[in-house]
């Protein structure tokens, strides 16, 4: 047989002309997930019946599992040609009926069906995950995005468990110890959209109704968290969200139901299943959380909700036009938190947070135009990224800003009008922007959507004396931007704001009216997707003044340009490091606060030059342990920087005995210690030296937990001795037991305090590694590897050699190679840089 890796990876060519050739009615599933409790057994059966016409007498059906043992053709067998991918069909009439009869493998990294054990109470859970193309590892199907299809779920379960898919229960059938359920028809949705989830879950109902419209809503979690489940708040977001996008999309929410169910061992943020959208269970609090954690979560649920419209409603053809809901979908999420819930600072978290991973993805040498070229599959999977998401939902609101918010939405209605049900490209949406804004927006198409890179922009002096705008656009050249520029001056010791300034920019050097201020601020509003540099004067101000900007968006902004500017090493990563010291203990809005502690932190561990690295360490604990103790009792700042303490002493004994202190019930007043973060310290102390190995299996007793067996793993191998190192590189590459969430937790280890010296010796291994693995794992859990594992060597020889012996690897596996490789250069770039 053909090891299933030869033909998993489909290509956009076959399927667009197995899409020409095959119109697909109707899709019936019917699983039996009795023996899911039983943990030796691997496998459930799979039975799917599938309705179609055919213009052509052969094709294949999608599927990965443990054996397919029958497949029926218009009523006649057919000998099971399967090579482990694809199920070989000929002697197709123009109508046809094929069955196919198979066992599927229940999952442990995510992909599929995943089966999740809990330590707790012995219950078992059970979740399906596919985007993009995972649905057949569940059933034999059709799996690219222009198949829809009307699916029924017919789902065996044991008794008493919750069973649940994108429709309602349509019959449930009991019997003895077990339970049979069919669900109603979906309306037409693509395979990758499909989902079951079953177990003993906790269920928290709720409502949603507008006119004679009434939609259940339905929150669920593990037994064993519920009572961390904010499901008020979940339910809250939920209604918000309804009557927010039934407003601006004009078309009533067509999904019948409203589940939200959060799981264990989740790869995602969630995914946009129609009627049952899953969540990662990091979203449910089991100790203290901040308002930013909370926030983030409504961002992530009303992000979900606009894929019920874009993406689900209409959906894209083929991967290249992905952006088509993730874009939007990003753009909504944010909007809809502003404007809907009392989140009202979506937009600031988004400038200082989302585009962070925008501006990184887009200047790697693999950046690629928001409508990308996905060959297959392989490449589809990497396409969830930094462009897709958060770059284009930054692009969405520049054309806001270009074509207004109302012919913005109206066409948005349009569209769904036109298209619902049905499958697009770019030039589909294109359409109905143009007709509702009266512009033509192909050459913005071309310049924002069909380029890759991102414009820098600053403040200079024409050869008069006059200002002008600078725009570095790199290969992709000027493009068209409106913006405005902010002017902010002094008055009784803080800035404040004098006035904006809107303006158009399409050239590389605009001319343009600006007075001085104390700062000036390119961008303001964020309504542009650029790094926007500080000049010399707003440089000085914001070190000395910064904290003292009242507006929420435009200290995200200021925060933003000072980290761009110190990756691309413009900025001294010391000097980064001494604005934070001086603002960020003032800094009140905590997702702000998170993120720029995190950033100082990937500073003095990347970009501070190397003999100055073990000094910022300490002073970098030193001033995480004195904001702790200086920030309000109780207060999300204190919690905030109780977490970034916890980070910087892996890095730095320095602290070992406050830490010891803070697990010993000797913490600063007010703050909560709760597992999570008792975890975070004594893996700190673990990666020092400071904790044993009886210590940590103690604290897991404590916690015997999904996620307390997930922290020992990760603070078991972060113990600094070599024997321990070399257990958990062996671990990560060979034991086929860890579930996803142990490797992260292995790998984590593994690298944990920056320890070269223990593990150095391991670099040319992993180039020895990669590509056998790459082969023999999933995609999830080889890029978990590759990335994960990559050498933070002292220069790029070893991956530039690698990359010139193995021109022949697969498209994906080379791609993260060279982004690992390009991050470890600039890491060496700026660090060269501190010198300057």
């Amino acid at each position: 047989m053909t090891s299933a890796n030869a033909t998993a990876n489909l290509s956009r060519e076959e399927t667009a002309e197995r899409a020409a050739h095959v119109t697909v009615h109707s899709i019936r599933v019917e699983l039996d997930l009795t023996g899911a409790p039983e943990r030796a057994r691997s496998g459930f059966p799979s039975i799917t019946t599938l309705t179609f016409d055919a213009t052509t007498p052969d094709t294949w059906i999608d599927f990965i599992g443990d054996s397919v043992s029958r497949v029926v053709v218009n009523g006649e067998e057919q000998d099971v040609r399967w090579d482990g991918a694809r199920i070989l069909l000929d002697e197709l009439a123009e109508q046809n009926e094929v069955r196919v009869e198979a066992v599927a493998a229940y999952s442990r990294s995510g992909e599929g069906m995943h089966r999740f054990h809990d330590p707790v109470d012995g219950e078992t859970y059970l979740y399906t995950q596919y985007e993009p193309a995972d649905s057949r590892r569940v059933m034999a199907c059709f799996e690219q995005p222009d198949m829809k299809a009307a699916y029924t779920f017919d789902v065996t379960v044991p008794a008493g468990w919750h069973v649940l898919s994108n429709q309602s229960p349509e019959r449930v059938h009991e019997g003895i110890g077990m339970q049979r359920v069919e669900f109603a028809p979906t309306l037409p949705i693509s395979s990758y959209i499909t989902a079951v989830a079953a177990g003993a879950y906790a269920r928290i109902d709720g409502e949603w109704s507008r006119g004679e419209q009434r939609i259940e809503l339905g929150v669920l979690c593990r037994a064993s968290l519920a009572e961390h489940l904010e499901a008020d708040e979940i339910i809250e977001v939920t209604t918000q969200g309804l009557d927010f996008f039934s407003d601006a999309f004009a078309y009533p929410y067509p999904w019948g139901k409203y589940d939200q169910i959060f799981v264990p061992e989740y790869n995602l943020g969630a995914m946009e299943n129609p009627g049952l959208v899953t969540f990662t269970e990091t979203y449910i609090n089991r100790g203290a959380a901040t308002d930013a954690q909370r926030g983030g979560r409504a961002n992530t649920i009303l992000h979900e909700m606009a894929h019920m419209w874009f993406g689900d409603l209409v959906t894209m053809r083929w991967w290249d036009d992905l952006w088509l809901k993730e874009s939007f979908a990003d753009y909504m999420g944010t909007h809809a938190s502003a404007a809907a819930t009392r989140f009202t600072d979506a937009w600031a978290r988004f400038a200082n947070s989302r585009k962070t991973w925008a501006y990184r993805q887009d200047q790697l040498p693999t950046t690629h135009p928001i409508v990308a070229d996905i060959p297959d599959l392989e490449a589809a999977k990497l396409n969830f990224d930094g462009i897709t998401y958060a770059k284009g939902a930054a692009v969405l609101k520049q054309l806001v800003a270009f074509v207004g918010e109302e012919a913005f939405f109206e066409g948005a209605r349009r569209y769904f009008a036109a298209h619902a049900f049905g499958n697009t490209t770019l030039g589909d949406l294109l359409d109905e922007l143009e007709e509702v804004s009266g512009q033509d927006l192909r050459a913005w198409s071309r310049a924002w959507l069909e380029t890759s890179g991102v414009a820098t922009l600053w403040l200079d002096a024409d050869a008069d004396g006059g200002r002008v705008i600078v725009q570095d656009g790199g290969t992709a050249g000027p493009r068209p931007h409106r913006l405005r520029v902010g002017l902010y001056d002094r008055h009784d010791g803080g800035l404040a704001l004098r006035e904006r300034i809107e303006l158009s920019i399409h050239d590389e050097r605009t001319s343009v009216e600006i007075p001085d201020a104390d700062l000036v601020l390119l961008n303001d509003d964020d309504l542009t997707y650029a790094k926007a540099r500080l000049d010399e004067r707003s440089l000085t101000t914001v070190t000395e003044s910064l904290s003292t900007l009242e507006d929420d968006l435009v200290r995200g902004l200021v925060w933003s340009s000072l980290w761009n500017a110190t990756r691309d090493g413009e900025l001294g990563a010391e000097r980064y490091l001494d604005i934070v010291r001086r603002h960020a203990p003032a800094e009140p809005n905590v997702a702000l606060l998170t993120a720029v502690l995190a950033n100082a932190a990937f500073a003095v561990r990347h970009y501070v030059a190397d003999e100055s690295r073990e000094g910022q360490s300490r002073a970098w604990a030193d001033s995480t342990w004195s904001a702790l103790q200086s920030a309000d009792a109780g207060s999300d700042a204190q919690l905030a920087w109780a977490r970034a303490f916890a980070a910087a002493s892996g890095f730095s004994v320095v602290h070992a005995d406050e830490v010891h202190n803070i697990l010993e019930d000797r913490a600063p007043r007010g703050l909560p210690v709760d597992a999570d973060l008792r975890w975070m310290m004594l893996t700190a102390l673990a990666t020092t030296g400071h904790a044993t190995v009886t210590e940590i299996i103690a604290e897991r007793a404590k916690d015997d937990t999904a996620t307390g067996r997930t922290a020992e793993i990760r603070a078991l191998a972060s113990l600094p001795e070599a024997v321990t190192r070399a257990a958990a590189w062996e671990a990560a590459w060979n034991d086929r037991s860890l579930t996803n969430d142990h490797l992260d937790a292995t790998i984590g280890g593994f690298r944990a305090g920056g320890r070269r010296d223990l593990i150095a010796s391991f670099d040319e291994e992993y180039y020895e590694r990669i590509r056998e693995v790459w082969s023999d794992r999933s995609i999830e859990l080889a890029q978990r590897l590759v990335v994960g594992l990559f050498p933070a060597s002292p220069t790029t020889s070893h991956a530039d050699a690698w990359l010139e012996q193995n021109t022949d690897a697969p498209g994906a596996l080379r791609r993260l190679v060279i982004e690992s490789r390009d991050d470890l250069a600039r890491d060496l770039r700026v660090r060269a840089a501190q010198h300057g």
